[in-house]
């Protein structure tokens, strides 16, 4: 079974055509981080109408590369949530259209749960059907979300943790601003931390007790940087605004706010993953790209937990986590119709179609 997959959730353009839920055939991206750079954010309206402008060459050129044509679709999945609204809008009509032209089925996905499912692509697909991976943790860490997903192996799922706040990935784009070093930021901090001392500034790790207050249990498992990104102006003002920063001064904040974040990750991660007694932990969205949150994961989740990472390729927003997560929706019968809408929020998160039952 071929799905052609289509992701504009945000400010990539995607199409990919992915064969029986596991082989990538294709992945064509059009990026549009240039377009937004010079706002330090990205703008919905005009991601929409970049959208509209990329998703016909994109979808020619998947084609392209994977040697198919359309009259080989089986189906046809598209994100419709959560994201930007123009942005969704765009993908979603465009999905409607071609599902019709082709009499294929159409399958709405979750964008978010397409990224958990994305660290299995291009992998042996068996992982997902062993008894002894589960149950799974989930750190899903990107722009939008940051939160932690409990993964039976009857396909139960639940969010145990998310963010309170700012998601991880929004923190290190709004300190990237302050900073005055460029956007996307969690590419440019980590670039700028390359030369710095991460133990040169203590910033302050919210919601782990560290700060002497007792930690509310509800909040064991949830995310706050809302505190972190106050803690970095602060320090920026006192150093005569973050504009000033320049040199070793520079590098030894970007590295240090850089630890803050990869900390309390890990420290949340590891914490929830003993408490539920997994046996797999995920890593996975656009800051999983980050090396210094890669590394510490494998260097502290340990036997007998198994560590899967997502490849770079699909932690970013692609099409090939959609096209590969839809085929577990039309293997169980679920396909949409063209009242299918978008949602700009994470609905409840309750089941996920693929699991060993």
């Amino acid at each position: 079974m071929i799905v052609l997959g289509i992701e504009t959730s945000c400010d990539e353009t995607a199409v990919s055509l992915v064969k029986d839920g596991a082989t990538v055939l294709s992945s064509s991206v059009a990026s549009q981080i240039a377009r937004h750079a010079e706002f330090g954010g990205v703008i919905p309206e005009l991601a929409a109408r970049e959208h509209l402008s990329a998703i016909n060459p994109v979808m020619s050129k998947a084609l392209e590369l994977s040697g198919c044509s359309l009259n080989d679709i089986d189906a046809v999945a598209v994100t419709n949530g959560p994201g930007l609204m123009p942005a969704l809008l765009v993908g979603l009509s465009f999905a409607k259209g071609l599902a019709v032209s082709l009499g294929v089925p159409l399958i709405g996905i979750n964008h978010f749960l397409a990224h958990i499912y994305g660290t299995f692509l291009d992998s042996d697909p068996s992982i997902l059907f062993k008894h002894e991976n589960y149950p799974m943790l989930a750190l899903v860490v990107s722009g939008g979300h940051t939160a932690l997903v409990l993964v039976g192996q009857d396909g139960n799922a639940q969010v145990v943790g998310t963010t309170i706040d700012d998601a991880a990935g929004e923190a290190f784009d709004k300190a990237a601003k302050l900073l005055n070093i460029g956007y996307p930021g969690g590419p440019v901090i980590e670039k700028t931390a390359q030369k710095g001392d991460a133990a040169k500034f203590d910033f302050p790790r919210s919601l782990t007790g560290r700060s002497g207050k007792s930690l509310d249990e509800k909040n064991r498992f949830n995310f706050s940087f809302s505190g972190l990104k106050t803690s970095l102006l602060y320090h920026c003002e006192r150093l005569g605004g973050g504009e000033k920063l320049e040199g070793q001064l520079l590098y030894d904040t970007a590295a240090s706010f850089q630890e803050a974040i990869v900390d309390v990750l890990r420290m949340k991660t590891l914490d929830a993953a003993r408490f539920f007694g997994v046996s797999s932990v995920i890593l996975c969205g656009g800051v999983a790209c980050n090396n210094p949150l890669r590394e510490r994961l494998e260097a502290t989740v340990k036997a007998p937990l198994r560590l899967f990472i997502s490849p770079k390729k699909y932690c970013t927003d692609n099409a090939a986590m959609v096209a590969g997560l839809a085929f577990y929706y039309i293997k169980a019968g679920q396909v949409d119709n063209l009242s299918v809408d978008a949602y700009a929020r994470l609905p409840e998160i309750s089941r996920v179609p693929f699991c060993i039952s």
